[in-house]
């Protein structure tokens, strides 16, 4: 049996009970997990559906009920976008409209699992409310601290599942803030930036394409990024994957942002190993407009590692995207328009045109959430 019982920085190695309510360690560092159980392709369970499928292979104890509203098994689609042949990987259609819903359902089943009954979050949008669903269905108290410029639809989603809704006016720092000063009065921060159980969940999907494309990784996943949760837990993924000697590789990580606000692209491109803040001027891809991602040495690593890059496109070409994707019959918010947008700027080695190499593209949220004011 899988004994996991606390939180280590990265850092300093120092260990914290998971029913801490520290969110990070004393000396600055994140906190990770370091007890995982050996990837075996046995331990997949066939009678499971979706992301569940996978629950031997990550740090939860197997006495954790786990926390779910069928996340994952979401399709992969084979496509032809503007000349360049592609497979569009369907988050959007995960329970509450997007990727988060993977990471939300292992956090939250942890928590339940270690007796928390209150958590607070801040959030732009679809992390509050992938959270607010997941808190709702464990039956445990949920707070989200949002920024004042929230679309509507995602802040309805996080009031319609009980959460209490906190909006903070000023930058989407504040919100952050915000939450910190919560977590100091009783709530646990259940942060999907700085809460390792939230990558374990991601980590799901890097398992789910190496199934859906015959128990082999892509060449490249093109992807958008701003606090780098996706990525970060697709690298991850990737990485077991890699160290069992089940695939050959680890893909290219082909990271997108919004030129309004493009940290990673900026430090990536400049050779630097840490992200600096960036000014953050409108965008349509709000959900990916991080100033500073708190995980930004570990987003340029992996991206490096992979062996990836980082590009960037304009508030035009991720509208055009939006609309002709929708003209095609997908619906996807801004933030996942980004990295469609981002195919022609590609390298054309990047793009591989054979059954043998493929790249994958992720559809992150749905347009539903898109306020339509």
């Amino acid at each position: 049996m899988l004994e996991l019982n606390s939180y280590v920085c990265a850092t300093c190695r120092q260990r914290f009970p998971i029913s801490s309510l520290d969110w990070r360690c004393s000396c600055g560092g994140l906190f990770e997990l370091d007890n995982w159980p050996v990837f075996d392709p046995a331990s997949i369970d066939s009678t499971q559906q979706g992301q569940w499928r996978y629950r031997h292979l990550l740090p939860l104890d197997p006495s954790w009920e786990p926390v779910t509203l069928g996340e994952g098994n979401t399709p992969l689609l084979a496509m032809e976008w503007q000349g360049y042949p592609v497979l569009f990987k369907m988050e959007s259609m995960c329970p509450t409209g997007s990727f988060k819903d993977r990471g939300a359902s292992a956090l939250v089943t942890a928590l339940r699992g270690v007796g928390v009954r209150r958590v607070v979050e801040d959030s732009s949008g679809n992390a509050g409310a992938s959270l607010a669903a997941y808190a709702a269905r464990a039956g445990i108290e949920c707070e989200i601290c949002v920024p004042n410029t929230i679309t509507g639809p995602k802040l309805a989603q996080m009031a319609f599942h009980g959460a209490e809704v906190i909006e903070i006016k000023g930058r989407r720092e504040y919100a952050a803030l915000a939450a910190w000063a919560a977590s100091a009065h009783g709530a646990l921060y259940a942060s999907h930036v700085f809460n390792p159980f939230f990558l374990a969940g991601i980590e799901t999907l890097a398992y789910e394409l190496w199934e859906q494309l015959g128990r082999r990784a892509p060449s490249s996943v093109v992807l958008p990024v701003g606090n780098g949760t996706l990525l970060l837990g697709l690298y991850q993924g990737f990485e077991r994957l890699l160290h069992a000697g089940l695939i050959e590789r680890q893909p290219r990580l082909l990271a997108v942002q919004a030129k309004a606000c493009s940290p990673v692209f900026q430090a990536f491109h400049d050779g630097r190993d840490a992200v600096e803040l960036a000014t953050i001027t409108p965008t349509v891809a709000s959900g990916i407009a991080i100033g500073k991602p708190v995980r930004g040495a570990q987003i340029l690593s992996a991206i490096r590692a992979s062996g990836g890059t980082v590009l960037s496109v304009s508030e035009t070409e991720i509208d055009d995207t939006r609309n002709e994707l929708a003209r095609q019959g997908f619906y996807v918010e801004g933030t996942s328009a980004v990295a469609v947008a981002a195919l022609t700027h590609l390298p054309h080695k990047a793009v591989e045109t054979s059954d043998e190499d493929q790249t994958v593209v992720l559809l992150t949220g749905h347009g539903l959430k898109i306020d339509p004011g």
